[in-house]
């Protein structure tokens, strides 16, 4: 048996760039950054970044070009997938990208960095109006909330 799966977590580094295929589906692609630390051989930390190329499609690619913008982070689980061409220059050209079979939004910034009900769930917080009604909203205590006055 063999497996192409991958699940990466990072940054948008660009915004998506929707675009219809001749059959009318929606494709989206965006480029997503994510980051490695380690240590080398004598204790120094390192970090090191890699940028990865990612395409949607359908209803998805709609959703993730009208919520998502450079800087967002995502959750991206898919496949990887080369492809090739040949370039006007008549090289054969490749491309590493990584399709997405399931997309989920991270945190919002500049929020409260909670990604639950209250924002929205998987839609990047912007719930349609007749949803927002249908839930009621959190009413959160104005005074502060000490450890030691947690019953549990």
């Amino acid at each position: 048996m063999y497996l192409n799966k991958v699940f990466i977590f990072g940054n948008l580094t660009r915004d998506p760039e929707l675009r219809s295929l001749p059959s009318g589906n929606a494709v989206a692609s965006f480029g997503v950054a994510t980051n490695r630390v380690w240590k080398d051989q004598q204790g120094n930390k390192q970090e090191g970044t890699e940028f990865h190329n990612v395409v949607v499609f359908g209803k998805q690619a709609e959703i993730v070009s009208q919520y998502l913008k450079k800087g967002s982070s995502v959750l991206v689980e898919g496949r990887i997938q080369t492809r090739s061409w040949d370039g006007q220059d008549g090289v054969k050209k490749y491309k590493t990208e990584i399709v997405a079979e399931r997309i989920q939004f991270g945190p919002r910034t500049g929020g409260s960095g909670f990604s639950g009900a209250s924002q929205g769930g998987g839609n990047g917080g912007k719930g349609s109006p007749a949803k927002s009604a249908e839930m009621p909203s959190i009413e959160y205590p104005e005074e502060d909330i000490k450890p030691e006055d947690i019953p549990f």
